[in-house]
């Protein structure tokens, strides 16, 4: 809660335990097409584990004053599309099968963002609409989750092209947003960066909403909404009115970014130059913001410990604080308002 309002976490991921490493390890190395064990109808005897993985989360989420949290595949360890497309179908069952348990143990806490299997060899986005329905339909999922590179060889047609055109109609017709959210990279330079996937979230998600501000996709598309993690990925360094910065269209129905910024400059300065209406809470709580703060940032609290910093930001008022915890992320994700 933040002073009474609820606040509701755009950015969070599934959490499971070993037996999800366990599934994937017998698909990769049996080679053949082993069904969920989450799918099987038959009493799971992991169960336990992963109701234990999911009260951790809900401890670690009320240690950090978050009351409802939207949860996706884990893109690091979870989106996998470098499996073949056989495999991968089976893989995004058991994800989504494991991101509808934790919502059914938590049913006022979590609420599911589905993960698709992303082909980008395919002649467009429809391979993925029965998976994005049944999540939506059968699991009551309220956002699904989209890599703009899914096997990070920079291949995947831009989010302006026809190839996504039929996901952005499933998507309004069945009135949920779409999470953006980087995957891995396979680019052989960065091999000598520790954590190099993170650069592979950081430029797809700016290549994301480069390109959704600079064409005409919500013009196509009025209905549609879209939430790009971390920011954006990156900053603008132009001034408005600059000819290189991008269109200042008004995008405050469509294009929205988490505040899933750990270090607070940054945070600030996303916050200061995409606007307050633009900004939905997110946290990624728990997941690579564990870090402590050091002296002077607020010591002592993790870099995912987010409410207490925008709530420190004296150039924000009441109402802009509550408009990024509570109003925008309702906003995009209609379904916290069921909760």
């Amino acid at each position: 809660m933040y002073n009474g309002t609820k606040v509701y976490d755009v950015h969070g991921h599934v959490s499971a335990g070993p037996q999800n490493g366990q599934y994937m390890n017998s698909l990769l190395t049996s080679n053949s097409h082993n069904q969920s064990p989450l799918l099987t109808g038959k009493p799971n005897p992991a169960e336990q584990s992963y109701r234990d993985a999911a009260a951790r989360h809900i401890a670690y989420m009320d240690e950090r004053n978050i009351d409802v949290q939207l949860i996706g595949p884990r893109p690091f360890a979870m989106l996998a599309h470098y499996l073949p497309m056989p495999m991968l179908r089976l893989w995004t069952e058991h994800v989504n099968a494991a991101i509808a348990q934790q919502v059914g143990f938590y049913p006022d806490r979590f609420t599911g963002a589905c993960q698709l299997p992303q082909d980008d060899q395919a002649p467009d986005s429809t391979h993925m609409l029965e998976t994005l329905e049944h999540c939506v339909k059968d699991y009551g999922f309220g956002a699904t989750y989209v890599s703009p590179d899914p096997q990070g060889r920079r291949t995947t047609p831009g989010l302006n092209e026809p190839y996504w055109y039929p996901l952005y109609e499933k998507c309004i017709e069945l009135d949920v947003p779409i999470i953006i959210h980087g995957t891995n990279t396979v680019d052989p330079r960065f091999h000598v960066v520790r954590q190099n996937y993170q650069m592979g979230f950081l430029i797809e998600q700016f290549i994301a909403w480069q390109i959704l501000a600079n064409t005409d996709v919500f013009v196509r598309y009025p209905a549609l909404r879209i939430v790009v993690c971390h920011c954006g990925g990156a900053l603008n360094r132009f001034m408005n009115g600059d000819e290189h910065h991008s269109p200042q269209s008004d995008f405050s129905a469509n294009l929205f970014y988490d505040t899933c910024a750990h270090e607070i400059n940054f945070l600030t300065t996303a916050i200061r130059q995409k606007g307050v209406s633009q900004m939905a809470f997110g946290t990624e709580a728990p997941g690579s913001g564990y870090a402590t703060r050091k002296e002077g940032e607020g010591p002592g609290i993790s870099g995912d410990d987010l409410v207490p910093v925008i709530a420190s930001f004296d150039w924000l008022t009441e109402q802009e604080k509550v408009q990024i915890f509570h109003a925008n992320p309702l906003k995009v994700a209609k379904a916290f308002g069921e909760l």
